[in-house]
């Protein structure tokens, strides 16, 4: 009777973590999906951009919180490259989150994908303090698409470069004001233990399974080594 009870116990102490382990999976393969689906298209990210950048954070599936007041929430990953200056192989994933506030972009029912281009230093080490609000820690701008995206320069003044995707249309799309903050709780479950963002970013630490459909896909398109 009592290895009966402690098997039972045993089952429901697993079960949320299982649970929250398949949350992030499915979290990072709907990532994958909408960055092959953005680099696909016509009007969204030219591959000119990804090779500029160092960091990129994808958010899929953003819906709006309550109708009529203008607040999204979204939840999705962060993928930087590896060394020193982050120009290398882009390396493990880090679970972040979106949340526009008040900025008034009126979603309806329908369901947008952001991904931002981190294209300088310092919006790397804005990101990578845990928390940043895009427009005051960190220049945000709307990502050029097209023609205009392959004569992109470094030298711009955003740190920041977003795109959205809504009904398959993509666009550049203004995201100042929005707040970026690690997800601690999904590192966790996705890990398995407890690290901080530079463990993740700079310490070398395995892709897991589960981020590997996204990483390879970053590597495969811009490998980096510049």
């Amino acid at each position: 009777m009592n290895r009966k009870y402690v098997g039972i116990t045993c089952l429901l102490g697993i079960a949320p973590v299982l649970f929250a382990q398949n949350k992030e999976t499915e979290r990072l393969a709907n990532s994958a999906t909408v960055f092959q689906a953005i680099l696909a298209g016509d009007k969204g990210l030219n591959k000119h951009i990804l090779d500029e950048s160092r960091c990129v954070l994808i958010f899929p599936d953003v819906k709006k919180v309550a109708v009529g007041i203008g607040g999204t929430y979204g939840r999705g990953a962060l993928v930087c490259r590896k060394g020193e200056k982050m120009t290398g192989a882009w390396g493990a994933p880090v679970m972040y989150s979106l949340d526009q506030g008040s900025l008034g972009v009126q979603l309806g029912t329908t369901s947008t994908d952001f991904v931002l281009a981190v294209v300088k230093q310092k919006g790397v080490d804005q990101i990578l303090n845990g928390k940043m609000k895009l427009g005051t820690d960190a220049a945000a701008a709307a990502g050029p698409t097209g023609a205009q995206a392959n004569g992109y320069s470094a030298n711009d003044q955003a740190d920041v470069l977003t795109y959205s995707r809504t009904k398959g249309l993509f666009a550049g799309v203004s995201l100042a004001g929005a707040s970026i903050e690690a997800d601690n709780d999904a590192n966790k479950a996705l890990y398995g233990k407890e690290l901080g963002i530079s463990e993740i970013v700079h310490n070398k630490t395995p892709v897991p399974a589960a981020g590997k459909p996204l990483v390879d896909l970053l590597n495969k398109t811009s490998p980096g080594g510049k």
